[in-house]
C-alpha cells in the first residue's frame, strides 16, 4: 500500500472495522484485568448519573429552604453531601482502575505486536518504508489503544447517561430551550469527527518524517556512530536535517491545531451565547414568577449540564475514533502473520530430512522489486553435503543476496531452492534455520553481557556455560572474555549499565566483536549448513591466518559455504565458485580455475602481488 492509498483509507472507517477493533481492545482488556475492567464500569456508570441527581436534590433543597420541615432539609442535605462524597471518591477510584486496565491489556498487546514481528518469515516486510510506518502506528496502539478504548467507550457510555439525564431535566424546566440546546450541538459533532480524521491523516503523513527525525537523534546519541561524527565535525549536518524534519512534522500539526482553534472557537461561542440567552430567559421568567428559584438552578444546571456532557461526548467520540485508527493499523500487522508466505508452493509441508545428498540452487533468479535490477540471473549451483564451498566476486555479483535466499530471508523470484531434493519454501522456516549456523557482514554488536550475545546464537544455551565456553574457545575469544571484569557475566556496552555501575561495562574491539560473532554461529551443536560471511574481514593478518586454522578444523567433514574477498581465505575450499554480475561465471579448486587465467586467477594475482615486495 502506497503513503497515498494509505491516507485515503485513513479517511473512511467504516463501522465494521470500528467493531472489530473495538471487539479486539475489549477482549484484551477482559482478559488482562478482569476485575479492573468490571470496578472501571461501575465507577464510570455511576459517576455519570451523580451530576443528574444533584442538581434534583439541589433544585429541591432551595426550593423547600421556606417552609419545610427541617427533618425534609436534613434529608436532602445528607443526599447532597452523600453524592458530594460519590463525586469526590468516583474519579480517582475510575483512574486507578483505568491505569491498571490499561498497563496490563496494553502490555498483552505489545505482547502479541512483538510476537507477530518475530513470526515475520523474512526480511522484505521489515525493509518496507510503507509497512515501518504502519507498524509505528502499532506500535503506538500498543502503548495506549486498549486501555484508551475502552475507558473511551465507557465515557461515551456514561455521557451518553449524563446528557439523556440532564436532558430530561432541562425538558421539565424549558422543551424549547432543550431543543435549542441539542441543535446547536451538532454542528459540534460534525466538527469534532471531522477533525479527529484530520488528526489521523495528520499522523500518518509525519510518520515517516518522524522515523527519519529518529534515524537522526539514533545517529547522535550512538556511540558507535559519533566516533566519525565527532571527527568530521557532522554534528550540525545531521542536526540540521533532524530539524528539518522535526520543522515538516510541526508544521503539518501546526495546521491541524489552526484548524481546531478555529473550530472548537466557534463552536465555545455559540454554547456561551445559548448558555447566557438561557440564564437571561431564566431569570426574567422567574421574575415574573413563572419559575421558582429551584427551577431556576435546575434550569441552569442542566444547560451546563447538557453542553457539558455533549462537548465529553464529542470529544470522547473523537477520540476514540484516533484509538480506533491505531488499532486498524495494529491489526493490520497481525494480520500480515496470518498471511501465507510468498510464492508458495503446491502440495503441503514437507519434513527436512538431515543432509546426506547436499543443497542445490536450480536456475534461481532474484531482484528486490520489479523495478530494482536482476541480482541473480539464473544461477545453478550445488553445494555438497559434507564439503566447502567458497563463493567469490566482486562487490554487487550478488553473494550476500544468495546466502539471504539460503537462509530464506527471501525467497527466489523464480527458481528453487533443494534441500537433497526438498524446496525449501516447502519447509516450515524455523525448522531451516535450526539446521543453519551463520556469521553475517556486518555482524551485531549487541549490548548485552558477553554470555548472552553468545546464547543468541541459540538461546536455549543461556544458562548452559560450558557450552557457551566450547563456542568461545572455537573463535579464539575465551580467553578475552575471561579476562573482563565479570567474565561472561561483563556487560558489554557502557551504555546500558546502571548509573551507579559503569565500571561493571567494558568495550570490545572490531576484532574481538567479529571473533564474538562467530562464537554466536559456532555455538549450534553440528549444523547441516554452516554459512561464513567474510568471517575474517576486520582481522589482522596474524589472527586472520588463527581464525582460518580454526575454522578449517570446525568445517572438516561439515557442510559450508564460504564467502571472502581475500582469496588466500578461500584457496582450501573443495570447490570455489566465482559469481560475476549475477551469474556463475568459474567454478573449480584453485588451482584449476588459476590454470584457467580468468576472474578468479586475475584477483589472485592483483591480490598477491600487494604481499609482494616492489624494487
Amino acid at each position: 500500500m502506497t503513503v497515498s492509498q494509505a491516507a485515503g483509507a485513513e479517511r473512511r472507517l467504516r463501522l465494521g472495522d470500528m467493531a472489530a477493533s473495538a471487539r479486539t481492545a475489549a477482549a484484551f482488556a477482559w482478559q488482562a484485568a478482569p476485575w479492573h475492567t468490571v470496578v472501571l464500569v461501575v465507577t464510570t456508570t455511576a459517576g455519570a448519573g451523580v451530576p443528574v441527581v444533584m442538581a434534583w436534590l439541589t433544585g429541591a433543597l432551595l426550593n423547600r429552604l421556606v417552609g419545610a420541615e427541617e427533618s425534609a432539609l436534613l434529608g436532602l442535605a445528607c443526599g447532597l453531601a452523600g453524592l458530594g462524597l460519590m463525586a469526590a471518591l468516583l474519579p480517582p477510584l475510575s483512574t486507578y482502575a483505568g491505569n491498571q486496565l490499561g498497563r496490563r491489556a496494553n502490555l498483552r498487546l505489545v505482547d502479541r505486536l512483538y510476537r507477530v514481528i518475530n513470526s515475520l518469515p523474512g526480511l522484505a516486510r521489515m525493509e518496507d518504508p510503507s509497512f515501518q510506518d504502519r507498524l509505528r502506528m502499532a506500535q503506538a496502539a500498543g502503548g495506549q489503544a486498549t486501555g484508551g478504548i475502552v475507558q473511551s467507550l465507557l465515557l461515551i457510555a456514561a455521557s451518553v447517561l449524563t446528557t439523556a439525564g440532564f436532558v430530561g431535566t432541562l425538558y421539565v424546566v424549558s422543551p424549547f430551550f432543550t431543543i435549542v440546546v441539542l441543535a446547536s450541538c451538532a454542528p459540534a459533532f460534525v466538527a469534532e469527527l471531522r477533525l479527529s480524521r484530520r488528526r489521523a491523516l495528520g499522523d500518518w503523513r509525519v510518520s515517516s518524517t518522524r522515523r527519519r527525525e529518529w534515524f537522526y537523534e539514533s545517529l547522535m546519541t550512538s556511540p558507535h556512530a559519533l566516533q566519525e561524527i565527532q571527527l568530521f565535525e557532522a554534528g550540525d549536518f545531521l542536526r540540521g536535517r533532524m530539524l528539518a524534519e522535526r520543522r515538516t512534522a510541526d508544521a503539518e500539526r501546526r495546521a491541524v491545531d489552526r484548524q481546531e482553534l478555529k473550530v472548537q472557537g466557534g463552536l465555545a461561542l455559540l454554547g456561551s451565547l445559548i448558555g447566557g440567552a438561557g440564564l437571561v430567559w431564566a431569570a426574567l421568567a422567574a421574575r415574573r414568577g413563572q419559575l421558582s428559584v429551584g427551577d431556576v438552578s435546575i434550569f441552569i444546571a442542566g444547560v451546563a449540564g447538557v453542553q457539558a456532557a455533549l462537548s465529553q461526548l464529542m470529544r470522547a467520540l473523537a477520540h476514540t475514533h484516533h484509538l480506533l485508527l491505531l488499532m486498524r493499523h495494529y491489526l493490520a500487522v497481525i494480520e500480515i502473520a496470518d498471511r501465507a508466505p510468498p510464492l508458495p508452493m503446491d502440495g503441503g509441508p514437507a519434513g527436512l530430512p538431515a543432509l546426506h545428498r547436499g543443497i542445490e540452487l536450480r536456475d534461481v533468479w532474484f531482484r528486490y522489486d520489479e523495478s530494482h535490477p536482476w541480482v541473480l540471473r539464473g544461477v545453478d549451483l550445488f553445494i555438497p553435503a559434507g564439503r566447502s564451498v567458497a563463493l567469490v566476486g566482486h562487490n554487487g555479483a550478488g553473494k550476500s543476496t544468495l546466502v539471504k535466499l539460503l537462509c530464506r530471508f527471501y525467497e527466489p523470484t523464480r527458481g528453487s531452492i533443494l534441500w537433497d531434493g526438498v524446496d525449501i519454501r516447502r519447509v516450515p522456516v524455523k525448522e531451516l534455520r535450526r539446521r543453519l549456523g551463520a556469521v553475517f557482514q556486518p555482524y551485531m554488536e549487541y549490548d548485552l553481557t558477553a554470555a548472552e550475545n553468545i546464547a543468541i546464537g541459540d538461546t536455549r544455551a543461556l544458562d548452559d556455560r560450558p557450552r557457551l565456553r566450547g563456542a568461545a574457545r572455537r573463535a579464539g575469544i575465551d580467553g578475552v572474555i575471561s579476562a573482563l571484569p565479570r567474565g561472561y557475566d561483563t556487560m558489554l556496552s557502557k551504555t546500558l549499565t546502571r548509573a551507579d555501575d559503569t565500571s561493571a561495562g567494558a568495550l570490545l574491539s572490531g576484532g574481538q566483536w567479529q571473533r564474538l560473532a562467530l562464537a554466536r554461529a559456532l555455538l549450534r551443536e553440528r549444523p547441516d549448513l554452516l554459512i561464513l560471511d567474510e568471517p575474517s574481514s576486520g582481522l589482522d593478518a596474524e589472527a586472520e591466518h588463527d581464525i582460518h586454522l580454526r575454522l578449517a578444523r570446525y568445517r572438516a567433514g561439515r557442510t559450508s559455504l564460504l564467502i571472502s574477498h581475500r582469496l588466500a581465505a578461500v584457496r582450501d575450499a573443495d570447490r570455489i565458485v566465482v559469481l560475476h554480475d549475477g551469474r556463475i561465471e568459474e567454478e573449480g579448486r584453485h588451482q584449476d580455475l588459476v590454470d584457467a587465467k580468468g576472474t578468479y586467477a586475475r584477483l589472485f594475482t592483483l591480490q598477491a602481488k600487494g604481499y609482494q615486495h616492489r624494487d
